[in-house]
Formats: structure tokens, C-alpha cells, sequence
């Protein structure tokens, strides 16, 4: 296995266990460590957010790390990582909105490892190219409306 594919995997997987393990702390209104750490309900509240948040942010969480790790279902890999990428920055944004500066390492580490996972994707997880190269050849379509100008 090449050093890509390898950093790929244990990044995706890293990121899908957390996700996972997320979404069950969110609907069980668990602890935000395995087995210590404030309960989820405390953190969210204190950040000015509705508790009914959990519910939505878990159901989603848990479909979401089960694709990242399935092979095919490719836009739906996009919309996880999406998905992963908006629950992390906005965990981040709200730390920093309240002046909790200590706790922006976790969701910004795992942001990042989350951006890590999908950079390496191999190209039979991806929907296309992100950035076409340079050398490749461009088509220029005819223009078949004579009224629009040139």
C-alpha cells in the first residue's frame, strides 16, 4: 500500500470514529470525553445553542461516518465531508465567539483531519477533478446563436 493510500485510511478512519462516536455522544447526551469531560448538554448550552441541536447534529453524524467509510455512494461522500467541515469550523467559530480559546484545539485538529482524509482521497472516492491541469486541451464550442454577439 502506497504512503497516501496509508495516510488516507488512517485519517478516514480517525475522522469517521470520531463522527460516529459524536453523533451517539449527541443523541445519548453524553459526556465529551469517553469517559470524562462535561456533558455534551453543558457545552452546547453555554454556547447560546438549543439543546434540540444534539438531536439534529447526532442523527446526521452517525449516516455520515458510515459513508465516508462504504465504498461508492461518491456525492454522498461529498455532502459527509461537507457536513463534517461545517460542524467543526462552527464548533470552532462558537469557542472564539465566546472567548474559550483553549478549547478551539479539538475542533480544529479534527477539522483538519477531516481536510487531511478528504485531500488524499484515492480518485475512485472522488466525483471529478478538483483542479484540472494545465496541459490538458480546451474545447471551444461554436457560437449557434447568430443574434448573440461576439
Amino acid at each position: 500500500m502506497k504512503p497516501r493510500a496509508i495516510g488516507y485510511w488512517i485519517a478516514t478512519i480517525l475522522i469517521a470514529l470520531e463522527t460516529l462516536a459524536g453523533g451517539i455522544v449527541d443523541l445519548t447526551h453524553g459526556r465529551t470525553g469517553v469517559f470524562s469531560g462535561p456533558p455534551v448538554v453543558d457545552v452546547v448550552t453555554s454556547l447560546g445553542y438549543p439543546v434540540y441541536i444534539l438531536l439534529i447534529l447526532g442523527i446526521w453524524k452517525i449516516p455520515g461516518a458510515i459513508v465516508l467509510l462504504v465504498p461508492g455512494l461518491l456525492r454522498l461522500k461529498e455532502w459527509a465531508y461537507a457536513g463534517i467541515v461545517f460542524e467543526l469550523s462552527g464548533a470552532a467559530m462558537s469557542h472564539a465567539i465566546q472567548g474559550r480559546t483553549s478549547d478551539l484545539v479539538a475542533p480544529l485538529a479534527l477539522l483538519g483531519l477531516g481536510l487531511l482524509s478528504w485531500a488524499l482521497r484515492p480518485e475512485s472516492r472522488t466525483l471529478g477533478i478538483l483542479l484540472p491541469s494545465t496541459t490538458e486541451k480546451t474545447v471551444t464550442l461554436p457560437n449557434r446563436n447568430p443574434s448573440f454577439p461576439k
